[in-house]
């Protein structure tokens, strides 16, 4: 028997009017940070963005997830390859972590080629930290080029 995994994914608020094709598409064919679900059927139970920052929607997404059925929180690859990145990130990974005990994903989709070129010609995840919050985005380069 298959087992199934409730997800909500929350995106940033810069890209309010997304119609979440991408996150979807990886969630369905479980690329990028949703490669973790492959044994495990996955249903989207929330999407919804952080309200722009320093993230207001952040309390009231998180609790509306969960009492939905979330198991499992993504925060949307456009917060990690947004120019800037998103600057609460970690804060958002952990308030959700420690007040729902939810575990949370930073990503959803395979980073763009385009955007994995640009952030590395600008240096922006040249550290360790980033280095951590990027691994489940990162993906073969044909994978990266097919989310351009």
């Amino acid at each position: 028997m298959v087992s199934k995994t409730n997800v909500g994914i929350i995106i940033c608020d810069r890209y309010r009017r997304c119609a979440g094709g991408k996150c979807l598409r990886a969630m369905k064919k479980k690329e990028g940070a949703f490669s973790i679900y492959r044994d495990a059927e996955v249903e989207l139970v929330g999407f919804t963005t952080c309200d722009g920052c320093p993230g207001g929607n952040i309390e009231y997404a998180g609790e509306e997830m969960v009492k939905n059925g979330a198991e499992v929180i993504h925060l949307a690859t456009g917060m990690v390859v947004g120019y800037p990145p998103c600057p609460h990130i970690n804060t958002f990974k952990a308030f959700l972590e420690k007040r729902y005990g939810i575990k949370v994903v930073v990503g959803t989709h395979p980073i763009p080629k385009k955007y994995l070129d640009m952030h590395t010609c600008l240096g922006t995840w040249e550290n360790a930290a980033w280095e951590q919050i990027i691994a489940p985005t990162m993906t073969d380069e044909a994978t990266r080029a097919s989310y351009d």
